[in-house]
């Protein structure tokens, strides 16, 4: 609330601006300033990314020194960031201004001047925003606001015109740059890895750049495409999207650090997300009512006689139709963000390409201002229902299926090595490696872990049957030998695949499709049930001896899916002896981009590459010959072949 609250003064302040601006300047020059602003609000991609990058792991990090440290990381980067977007402004300087049709080039170097501290302004607000520092936020909101008002009548006063609104601009941000320093521990504790944090910013950056260009690209193509009286009237219509969108954000900001820093349990609560969609739905749909009913004349007054629109679809209608349109967008934004603050979302890559489908639509629909308005509408309710239905399938399957579920108990952590050796050990009489196993059988049966040699054979073994499965695992995944008992079943899944998938219709829960395999068992022929039932018989007599079931998941407390072992696991859970099977499981934050663990188009399309580029790829030589050549182990082999 009391971001809300900073954010809804600030947003009136920015309606001041623009309505102060619109009326001393008129259409034509309000069109020029607002374009200027829309390439602005275009880097803010940039800017948004670091600030919310910045918030999601100073969040994460606790207090202390730790915090500081990541913090740094960030800002030195955001400053590179910002610097680098000055320069590409000054040196296309002319292309922007033909583009736009704006009076001169000196517009777009006072804008490049205050983009430089644009970009680290969003890293130092994402500091204050993951530490919880909600007042000092809004604070800093209101204190750019108010620079930008007061220093644009002040410029608009002296004569200096668009020129004049544009510097003040430029020294808001400076100034809400300088004001918002936070004062930091000097200690350094394990700072954060550059790697990291270019994965963290790219993907971020891919979701604001999809973003900026779904509220802002209208506004630019209108600009390119209409006279320069229609731009200005259609900026003054876009300023009313700009205003709702501004207080969905200090929901989203707000909300967004609380999420990034709780654990899996709190997240499988739907009161959070569902908090601020009704806030956001209320609170714009209530701004477009008010704006359908608002009489014409009054916006004559507040933008002066050359805003007036003649005609059934008036200031007030078109005003009403861009609020709705921009509301169903801002209800996409806090179910995108939601899910980005504590995973990277795949609906990021999925806005950025639909950005490109809004920009073309405009581009082939823009006869008139009410045209543009209702291409947006249409497709952005489209877009809604793309990223929301799957994401509260998902949320309300996971609290369905986790019903009764419990922590996983971790046993140990395990060696890549060690998983990779029992992994091996499954595979043996299958005739996957027929042609290995009678002169590498001590290898598969009795590992050496601390030979490196086998090692890279095993590793190799790997990567010749088995490496389209294990490259798709995240690097950072961490292994585990697990507990599994009766109480866990409710929280894992089969491997949706081949016949699996078809004895599970829809329903991959273990105890589910052991019940379906079990109504089968009147098939004996069936090679499927056959299996199963050999398998089950060797568990009874004890005599079953194969390698570990390998699960994958996020968290201990997430959904495990069966990567390994299917019909063991099945075989266990029919004769009600799982305790006597031996389970390894795989975590990592970012399992849900592996297609083994979540089936969606992106991951899909993302499997798909990667097999192109690993057939492309060519095969290393050296690993076939520790595999194909006889004899015994050599005594030097190459390093391990990266999986």
């Amino acid at each position: 609330m009391v971001l809300l609250s900073g954010s809804t003064l600030s947003v009136v302040i920015n309606l001041a601006y623009n309505v102060s601006v619109a009326h001393f300047l008129g259409p034509k020059g309000f069109g020029n300033a607002n374009a200027l602003y829309t390439v602005l609000t275009l880097i803010s991609a940039i800017t948004l990314s670091f600030q919310i990058i910045t918030a999601k792991i100073v969040a994460q990090q606790g207090e202390g020194a730790r915090r500081d440290t990541v913090y740094r990381t960030l800002h030195r980067g955001s400053w590179v960031c910002g610097l680098l977007v000055a320069l590409l402004l000054l040196v296309f300087q002319n292309q922007i201004t033909t583009y736009l049709d704006l009076p001169g080039t000196t517009l777009v170097t006072i804008l490049a001047v205050g983009a430089a501290f644009y970009v680290p302004l969003g890293s130092r607000r994402g500091y204050i925003q993951g530490a919880y520092g909600f007042r000092k936020l809004a604070a800093n909101l209101v204190l750019e606001g108010v620079t930008r008002l007061l220093g644009s009548l002040l410029m608009i006063s002296l004569g200096f015109g668009v020129e004049g609104v544009i510097v003040a601009n430029s020294a808001a941000m400076a100034i809400a740059y300088f004001a918002i320093a936070p004062k930091l521990d000097l200690a350094a504790i394990n700072p954060l890895s550059l790697r990291t944090a270019f994965q963290e910013v790219s993907h971020a950056t891919v979701f604001f750049t999809g973003q900026v260009l779904i509220n802002n690209s209208d506004i630019v193509l209108v600009k390119h495409f209409l006279p320069a009286r229609e731009a200005g009237l259609y900026a003054a219509i876009a300023m009313v999207g700009r205003v709702i969108f501004s207080g969905s954000q200090a929901i989203v900001n707000s909300m967004f650090p609380v999420v990034a820093g709780s654990k899996a349990e709190e997240r499988k609560n739907l009161s959070l997300i569902g908090t601020a969609l009704l806030s956001v739905l209320a609170v714009g749909m209530a701004v477009s009512v008010g704006l359908a009913i608002t009489p014409d004349w009054l916006w004559t007054i507040l933008f002066g006689p050359e805003f007036k629109i003649l005609g059934p679809h008036g200031f007030p209608y078109l005003l009403a139709i861009y609020a709705a349109t921009t509301v169903v967008y801002c209800l996409s934004v806090v179910v995108m963000t939601y899910e980005m603050s504590y995973k990277i979302a795949n609906t990021a890559w999925f806005q950025l390409l639909f950005s490109g489908v809004l920009i073309a639509g405009i581009c082939k629909y823009h006869e008139s201002l009410q045209q543009v308005i209702m291409v947006q509408l249409v497709l952005l309710v489209c877009f809604l229902i793309l990223v929301a239905v799957p994401f509260f399938l998902d949320m309300l399957n996971n609290a369905g299926f986790l019903l009764e579920r419990r922590k996983l108990r971790l046993m140990r952590r395990m060696s890549e090595d060690e998983v990779i050796s029992g992994f091996l050990k499954s595979e043996l009489g299958k005739g996957v490696y027929a042609e290995y196993e009678e002169r590498l059988r001590s290898i598969f049966l009795a590992p050496d872990l601390q030979d490196v040699s086998e090692c890279a054979v095993r590793r190799a073994l790997l990567e010749l049957r088995h490496r389209a499965l294990w490259r798709e695992l995240p690097d950072d995944t961490q292994w585990y030998e697990v507990e599994i008992g009766a109480a866990e079943l409710n929280q894992i899944r089969v491997f949706p695949r081949a016949q699996w998938a078809r004895t599970a219709r829809g329903n991959f829960a273990i105890k589910t499709v052991a019940e379906r395999i079990k109504n089968r068992q009147s098939l004996p022929d069936d090679p499927f049930v056959r299996k199963i039932s050999e398998i089950r018989g060797a568990l009874t007599t004890d005599t079953l001896d194969s390698g570990p079931i390998i699960l994958i998941g996020l968290t201990e407390s997430d959904p495990l899916t069966i990567l390994d072992g299917n019909h063991r696991f099945v075989a266990g859970v029919l004769e009600q002896k799982v305790e006597r099977l031996k389970f390894v499981c795989g975590l990592s934050t970012s399992m849900a981009q592996c297609c083994w663990y979540k089936t969606s188009l992106f991951n899909l399309l993302r499997y798909g590459r990667n097999l192109l580029r690993a057939f492309l790829e060519i095969r290393n030589t050296e690993v076939l010959q520790l595999c194909e050549s006889p004899g015994t182990l050599p005594d030097e082999v190459p390093p391990p072949p990266v999986l």
